[in-house]
């Protein structure tokens, strides 16, 4: 596809302006030096962090892409953030929306490629899906989709063709207190299909949430060795420290293979590009040469028989360029990362040994296509393992070889923007956390000793946690 010149002009003025934004941020100093680890102002590594507090926080490529490369990823970003529309359409390039969807462009759920918000009472979703399943898997080991519905509940649909239903929601009121008498209340979210357009949901059907994540630095967690990941895998917890980290190994389209999974609410995608064209098709309907068939069950007549924008819809060229645009996305710089209070925080958080899930740092390997993400020491705090998060979490649905008690560990750099990008900070897999602080509260399971630990602490200790947390 060629390259107007209405996108290269933007696109040079903003290369410029995020070349010039690499020096490390100024932080206040600490006596306690001993909690300060080299280079972890840089989370991305010193090649793929940017200096920005902004809004945009999370949208500049990785200053050290080359020049076509930052090009391309322009062309990227437009696939990414611009609406598709539904078929016949003068807009070739991104005609064939549908004909069921959740989204008319991944940035719908990946607002300035940040978090979704969950969905409230009497609006639409956005950013949030839910995957439906039944017993049994497929001959790849992937769960078997609802026999009227599919894999994802589509709740919009083109002109003429049915939406699959609606997305209900009900909350359950939690109290609880701390040590010190502190009282806070946690809402739990209750999921059902409502107004489903073919019968009744089959009588076993799973119910998933899921809330679209921020998307910074996904090139560089592909990048970091398997070998790193499994040796923190300790299924049998056999050091008896409570944590027993799994990896989930899932089907790789690509390779044709099953390859550990690192990407996901459930780890149950192995690349940045087989999770872009899932994305793709289950969220905006959108046939590429990795999913080259639509989503659509043998009940959904008209749907069927909808105008396609071509088959695929989408082209490997402008795959690879969204591809690209969401491997490349440069990593915010810590803030406060030498402030006293901060690094207080930081002890509190490995004291509660929050470290054991959400790993610290680790350094990438040879990326197979980008050489500015290979051999970073990056500080994303994740391990991208599946940990057992206690039955209030859970959602009881089976992915590959996650249960219903497991999830993957997000990442949590970046944390600390998500309000100054997205204007909220619902946090956990469906947004039922409405800040960071209630997060914490959700964890159980082999996080149960951790949480609980979090609320024997005075309320000073924990602000400084808090505080630690949102430098990330």
């Amino acid at each position: 596809m060629k390259i107007c010149q209405l996108l290269v002009l933007p696109a040079l003025l903003l290369i410029q302006a995020c070349n010039k934004q690499t020096p490390a941020p100024k932080a206040k100093e600490s006596a306690n030096s001993t909690l300060i680890e080299q280079g972890e102002q840089y989370p991305g590594g010193k090649l793929n962090t940017i200096v920005d507090v902004s809004p945009n926080a999370f949208s500049f490529p990785s200053p050290a892409l080359k020049q076509m490369e930052k090009l391309n990823f322009f062309v990227g970003n437009s696939f990414f953030k611009l609406n598709w529309v539904a078929s016949p359409a003068s807009t070739k390039a991104r005609d064939g929306l549908g004909p069921t969807f959740n989204a008319r462009s991944c940035a719908a759920c990946h607002m300035k490629d940040g978090r979704g918000t969950p969905e409230f009472a009497g609006e639409m979703t956005n950013g949030l899906l839910l995957r439906l399943s039944i017993p049994g898997t497929d001959p790849h080991g992937d769960p078997l989709g609802e026999p009227n519905y599919g894999g994802q509940l589509n709740d919009q649909a083109i002109p003429g063709v049915p939406y699959e239903g609606r997305i209900k929601i009900d909350y359950e009121e939690i109290h609880g207190k701390y040590a010190d008498g502190t009282k806070y209340t946690l809402r739990k979210p209750l999921y059902s299909i409502a107004d489903p357009q073919f019968g009744t949901p089959h009588k076993d059907i799973m119910i998933s949430p899921r809330v679209g994540q921020h998307i910074i630095g996904m090139g560089l967690l592909e990048a970091i060795p398997e070998k790193d990941l499994l040796a923190k895998v300790d299924v049998d917890d056999n050091d008896k420290d409570g944590i027993s980290g799994k990896a989930n190994y899932v089907w790789n389209a690509i390779e044709g293979k099953k390859s550990i999974g690192r990407f996901g609410w459930k780890a149950n995608q192995p690349s940045v590009k087989q999770q872009t064209a899932g994305a793709f098709l289950g969220d905006i309907g959108i046939t590429t040469s990795l999913n080259p068939q639509q989503n659509l069950t043998a009940v959904q007549d008209k749907a069927a028989k909808a105008p396609h924008g071509g088959q695929p819809e989408m082209d490997d060229d402008d795959l690879d360029k969204t591809v690209l645009y969401v491997a490349n996305l440069a990593v915010p710089a810590r803030r406060d990362y030498k402030n006293p209070e901060v690094l207080k925080g930081k002890k509190i958080f490995n004291d509660l040994n929050c470290a054991s899930c959400h790993t610290p740092s680790f350094t990438t390997a040879q990326h197979p296509v980008f050489d500015n993400l290979s051999n970073q020491k990056i500080f994303p705090y994740t391990d991208l393992l599946l940990h057992d998060m206690g039955p209030d979490l859970a959602d009881n649905r089976p992915d590959f070889d996650a249960d219903g008690n497991e999830w993957r560990t997000p990442p949590l750099w970046g944390i600390g923007l998500i309000e100054t990008v997205n204007n909220h900070t619902y946090f956990m897999h469906d947004g039922r956390a409405r800040n960071i602080e209630e997060a914490i509260l959700w964890h159980g399971g082999e996080a149960k000793n951790s949480r609980e630990d979090f609320k024997k602490l005075a309320k000073a200790d924990r602000v400084a946690l808090l505080k630690f947390i949102n430098s990330l």
